[in-house]
């Protein structure tokens, strides 16, 4: 296949005022001139064409062509564009007579970025990147996605993997010629080296996963006893009516989940079942589903009915911790002045019903998480084939450090080479193409 020649549609599928059809590889060529006509555009270059059927000259659209000649383009293969307007049946038109031409097909989803991978045009790392650039729904995912794009991560493994490369060298050098002086001896030359990268690579690992859960997104819990108005805050917080609000305690029995941007984050917030015992079957699935995602949150909002105040439900108080702020709802409702603290912990006031300490509760959500989770000066790992990866790395290094200076410790260093290689794609990583562009869009 990687003699085809493709095309896809590379804008957005939503109607829209340009649309942008892509083609990459040998035929790209004929392509622009069967349907843009003769000459080719410059390279580089916008050139205004009427656009037409090849077998039958009717016209299909005016628009702009662009010319790429390998090596210089995005795939390293001749590429053509054909800017058009968007409509759908501009976008058909047009696709079907690239179609109909001898040697062009559809591409298959991620299949201009694996080519530009392949090329040598960027490594898995960048490609992974611009997957995530384009999948990004707030400023924090974009910013992180545009640095891995434009190479953060590899930079930081290329050179572990040429440290490591150095550091290997030496120690076989010494294994090979053992039998001549050397000078100072390399092997003990090595551990220094060895021990700083280890270090280094084990603060990248303890990153709590702030690269992968900017990624995913954070997840909030809401909790809380019946009535305690979780749903309501869930309510105020997304800003619409996402949950049913009643009197009648026991209402919410599944989990339900909101998107939002929140600063910049991405955060998925979760109203749960109010924390009480039942007799009722479906309720205490409810109760225990609630239980379980305040257990997997990156953080729980336990929430506190201000109309009972000091009343405090043992279970809520249970649930506070580390993990978890103090919301006290209904401040409307209090027969007295608002508490400082909830078991032990500052109290968050706020009223769902005047919408009073609302815009509060959601500054301080957004300064924890970014307390949490705002990268650090280093690149972070996104992707669990990449901790996967680094981890290999640091146990091999481990099991250098610890053991004998001999024929094991050269093929430790390869093995931990090796698995940064993985990463970049610097080693043979076919089993791990089709899981890296598998999730890539169509057109990209």
């Amino acid at each position: 296949m990687a003699g085809d020649t493709i095309f896809a549609l590379s804008s957005g599928g939503a109607r829209a005022a340009i649309a942008m059809i892509r083609v990459s590889g040998p035929a790209a060529t004929k392509a622009m001139t069967r349907i843009g006509g003769a000459p080719l555009p410059e390279p580089r270059q916008a050139a205004l064409r009427r656009f037409r059927e090849p077998e039958t000259g009717e016209p299909i659209d005016q628009g702009l062509a662009l010319w790429f000649p390998a090596p210089a383009s995005a795939t390293g293969e001749d590429v053509a564009e054909f800017h058009v307007h968007g409509g759908p049946a501009v976008i058909a038109a047009l696709c079907d007579a690239l179609a109909a031409i001898p040697g062009l097909r559809p591409a298959e989803p991620g299949e201009f970025t694996r080519r530009a991978f392949e090329a040598g045009r960027l490594d898995l790392t960048e490609a992974e990147g611009t997957a995530d650039l384009v999948a990004a729904e707030t400023e924090a995912q974009r910013r992180q996605a545009l640095a891995q794009m434009e190479g953060g991560l590899q930079r930081l493994y290329d050179g572990w993997h040429d440290q490591l490369m150095a550091l290997r060298a030496n120690v076989e050098a010494a294994i090979d010629f053992s039998d001549q002086e050397l000078g100072d001896d390399p092997l003990a030359a090595a551990a220094p080296g060895l021990a700083a990268l280890e270090a280094e690579i084990a603060t990248h690992l303890d990153d709590s996963r702030r690269g992968e859960r900017l990624r995913e997104g954070f997840c909030i819990a809401i909790v809380g006893a019946p009535n305690a108005g979780k749903s309501s805050l869930l309510n105020r917080l997304a800003g619409r009516d996402a949950a049913i609000v009643s009197t009648r305690a026991g209402t919410t029995r599944d989990v339900v989940e909101v998107r939002l941007d929140l600063g910049g984050w991405p955060i998925t917030l979760a109203d749960t079942a109010g924390l009480r015992e039942s007799q009722n079957e479906i309720e205490s699935e409810g109760v225990r589903r609630a239980l379980a995602r305040a257990a997997s949150a990156d953080l729980s909002l336990v929430v506190f009915d201000g109309a009972l105040w000091p009343e405090a439900d043992a279970q809520s108080l249970a649930l506070l911790g580390e993990d978890a702020l103090a919301v006290l709802n209904k401040t409307d409702l209090l027969a007295g002045s608002s508490p400082a603290a909830i078991g032990g912990q500052p109290a968050l006031g706020v009223s769902c019903l005047t919408g009073a300490g609302i815009e509060s509760l959601l500054e301080t959500l957004a300064e924890e998480i970014a307390r949490r989770y705002s990268p650090g000066g280093a690149p972070a790992l996104t992707r669990v084939r990449h901790r996967q990866a680094v981890v290999e790395c640091r146990d091999a290094l481990a099991r250098a450090i610890a053991g004998p200076a001999d024929e094991r410790l050269a093929e430790e260093l390869r093995l931990a080479a090796h698995a940064l290689g993985r990463i970049t794609g610097r080693v043979d990583v076919e089993a791990v193409l089709d899981l890296v562009f598998r999730d890539f869009c169509i057109g990209k």
